[in-house]
């Protein structure tokens, strides 16, 4: 695909495509802007427009056209070719060679699904009870019924098979498209129907939900070439744009709740579709913003799953917090029914993460028994290990031991393993120390690679990605080359200074988060601690 990339470039200029995101004023040779992560005070994004390449400053990230739309949209990069090859007007799949059939197949797939979609919106349309059903119980506006695509699937017979076969597609298309049920017949009948839309405007899928009392409730599309549920987020189409201008994310337990959530007017809102929360799911997000906010049930389910998502949020430096103030509704759904405004509000008042699973335990169990303290302390400590923040982690520390009636040694003392092997607390976690040692070895290399004599001291890798080493000329070019020889010598001694340090630093995270792996293993903990111990003397 790199003749596909290279005629993209040629037909798309960089600050054209950055341009549609932010605004960017000339300033010389380049073009500055303000971050579109929301991490700067003053315009600190670089774009030049000879080397075809941007970079941003404040958030220490760079590249071409395909990692910008890849960072600022939260796709992959077969998204962002897709969607640069088609503001480009060039055709992916002559370049696709050996995977011309499949991306044949997966453009029959969409055809396809972009005429069941409508054939299920002109469905709605005719039928005045579905009609009634989603413009009244279910309270949704003409509006927002377009913007979400919303249809109906006729109860009786084959339709949509019919139809579809009639437009000239095979049974073995529609069944590839997850349209057809093992009998090779409708898939879905007699339900509402909302597609999956993906990252560029187009349908992958549907969850279909009944209009009655039958079961199941929702019925959705299996994974297929074009859709996965596991990597999938519903509403992020439509929530990316506010979530970018407004710097934080919704997270709810239901389709349905992100649909109301858009027409109360909290855009921002998303769902994982019918599966618990992953790791990828929060990777995309936090590619836009650092302001996860959950809208979980308080029952047990939604403790767990807060709980899982405190575990990964502490690794991505995601600052996550719980919307709880329902009002006695059920979810947001039920809220936003009976008031949009109190929804709103909901969504303003959010409160941190570990404050309201702390309450939660709290609820739950005994404090004043010994059974009741230990549960709670083996939650709670565990939860406070995920926290980056030192200052945050102590706060929580010193919240516990106070609720407990107890030392904050004693509940540090907790961390101490089976055989007195003794945890060391992370004050960092992996992923803030990775970037930190990045802005560093971009910085060396930039003066190494152009810095003349004085970047010969420097003993890096050069990258070989013609892009990279573009990016490192914008970032010398920005920061040093108006600085003189001896300021800039001083300037690299500090680098390599502090590179060092967060080497070491990275180095010691590496080997802290290998505790937890083998907890049970003495001889093996012991081994970790011995190495953590010998990096932190040398």
């Amino acid at each position: 695909m790199n003749d596909a990339k290279e005629e993209i470039k040629a037909r798309l200029s960089v600050e054209d495509v950055v341009g549609q995101y932010i605004e960017l004023k000339r300033a010389g040779r380049t073009f500055k802007g303000r971050s579109p992560w929301g991490v700067d005070k003053t315009p600190s994004f670089m774009v030049s427009p000879e080397k075809g390449i941007w970079h941003d400053f404040s958030a220490n990230k760079g590249g071409d056209i395909f990692s910008f739309v890849m960072e600022v949209e939260g796709i992959s990069f077969p998204e962002a070719l897709e969607k640069l090859a088609a503001q480009a007007g060039v055709e992916l799949k002559k370049y696709s060679g050996g995977d011309a059939k499949i991306s044949r197949k997966k453009a029959r797939m969409r055809e396809a699904l972009e005429l069941a979609t409508k054939y299920y919106q002109v469905a709605l349309t005719k039928n005045k009870p579905v009609c009634e059903y989603v413009f009244y119980k279910r309270n949704m506006n003409r509006e927002t019924v377009k913007e979400f695509r919303i249809g109906y699937s006729p109860k009786v017979g084959d339709a949509l098979l019919k139809f579809l076969r009639g437009r000239g597609y095979s049974v073995d298309e529609l069944d590839s498209a997850g349209l057809l049920n093992r009998f090779g017949r409708d898939l879905f009948k007699g339900r509402m129907m909302v597609p999956f839309i993906d990252t560029n405007g187009q349908v992958i899928g549907y969850t279909a939900r009944v209009l009655d009392k039958s079961e199941p409730k929702y019925l959705n599309t299996p994974d297929t070439l074009l859709f996965n549920k596991s990597r999938y987020i519903f509403g992020f189409y439509q929530a990316k744009e506010a979530i970018r201008r407004d710097g934080f994310v919704v997270i709810v337990e239901g389709n349905m709740d992100v649909i109301s959530s858009h027409q109360a007017g909290v855009k921002q809102t998303v769902a994982t579709s019918g599966t618990a929360m992953t790791e990828q799911h929060l990777k995309i997000l936090s590619r836009l913003t650092n302001d996860v906010r959950l809208a979980y049930d308080g029952d047990d389910a939604g403790v767990k799953a807060t709980e899982r998502a405190i575990n990964m949020a502490g690794d991505l430096g995601i600052n996550l917090t719980v919307i709880s103030d329902y009002h006695g509704a059920k979810d947001p759904d039920e809220l936003i029914q009976q008031d949009p405004k109190l929804w709103r509000e909901a969504v303003q008042s959010s409160k941190p993460a570990m404050d309201w699973l702390l309450e939660k335990y709290e609820e739950k169990l005994d404090l004043l028994s010994a059974q009741g303290k230990k549960e709670y302390s083996d939650m709670a400590m565990k939860m406070i290990g995920n926290i980056a923040d030192p200052v945050v982690r102590k706060h929580y520390e010193q919240l516990v031991a106070k609720r407990l009636d107890v030392s904050v040694e004693d509940l540090v003392a907790k961390r101490v393993e089976k055989g007195n092997v003794k945890k060391l607390k992370q004050v960092k976690t992996q992923a803030q120390n990775a970037k930190k040692v990045k802005i560093l070895e971009d910085a060396l290399l930039s003066i190494m690679m152009f810095g003349g004599e004085v970047g010969e001291g420097i003993n890096l890798e050069v990258p070989e990605d013609e892009t990279k080493l573009q990016e490192l000329e914008l970032i010398y070019e920005t920061k040093y080359k108006t600085m003189a020889a001896t300021e800039l010598k001083g300037e690299v001694k500090e680098l390599l200074r502090s590179y060092q340090v967060e080497l070491k630093q990275q180095k010691i995270e590496e080997l802290t988060s290998k505790l937890a792996e083998f907890e049970d293993d003495e001889e093996k903990s012991a081994d970790i601690l011995r190495e953590i111990q010998k990096i932190q003397k040398g």
